[in-house]
């Protein structure tokens, strides 16, 4: 099997058996994104302390692109002060997918 299969596999997988899918009972954020073109609705929580992350969690439901791509983002941020936070590129998000996204699935992919 070659990479690209397994980041599609991985794909797959975080889509069926995302993490930090779930609502936090307390959190400090809550941010909600929408993908009109495709129907993703992805809602966002974070609970912070000290300035860093502490905890995250979404809800909602999308493509697997979306709900993979919130899934990796939402474990790379965790325990990341927020400075770090705003500094993350579309680029490093794409690259955390691991795959080749279309122009087309591009919002799919960022939605988070």
């Amino acid at each position: 099997m070659n990479n690209a299969e397994l980041y599609k596999e991985n794909i797959l997988h975080l889509y069926k058996n995302p993490s930090n899918f779930r609502e936090l009972d307390n959190f400090d954020v809550s941010e909600n994104g929408a993908n009109h073109n495709c129907g993703d609705n992805i809602n966002i929580q974070i609970k912070f302390t000290n300035d860093s992350v502490k905890d995250i969690g979404f809800s909602g439901s999308g493509c697997a692109i979306s709900i993979a791509g919130v899934s990796l983002i939402t474990d790379y941020v965790k325990k990341k002060k927020i400075d770090e936070i705003f500094e993350i590129s579309q680029d490093k998000i794409i690259e955390l997918l691991g795959i080749n996204i279309s122009h087309n699935r591009i919002n799919c992919a960022l939605l988070g």
